[in-house]
């Protein structure tokens, strides 16, 4: 197995954090959570990079719901800056 090094870098940069804010909000951009992080992305961006690199950050709490269509089921969703981050580390780590 190869290994990579590195990656955190890439994963914090400012290029990969743009795209993985677009990428989170693509279809939910009419919620209210997305709307207030939207509001001020750069400033928002800002804020999770330099709790990324400084090693402050800290996941949310997931929202738990249950949906019945196809079949039931519940659903935890985690909370939109997470979603940014989870992005932000595909980018990096799907092209390995």
């Amino acid at each position: 197995m190869k290994r990579h090094g590195n990656l955190f870098h890439q994963i914090v940069a400012w290029k990969n954090l743009w795209k993985a804010a677009q990428k989170a909000r693509r279809g939910k951009w009419q919620r209210w959570n997305v709307a207030e992080f939207e509001f001020d992305r750069e400033w928002n961006l800002l804020q999770l990079q330099s709790e990324l690199s400084e090693g402050t950050y800290y996941p949310g709490d997931y929202r738990s719901f249950e949906i019945f269509e196809p079949k039931r089921r519940w659903i935890s969703a985690a909370p939109y800056r997470d979603r940014i981050v989870h992005h932000a580390i595909c980018h990096v780590i799907e092209p390995i």
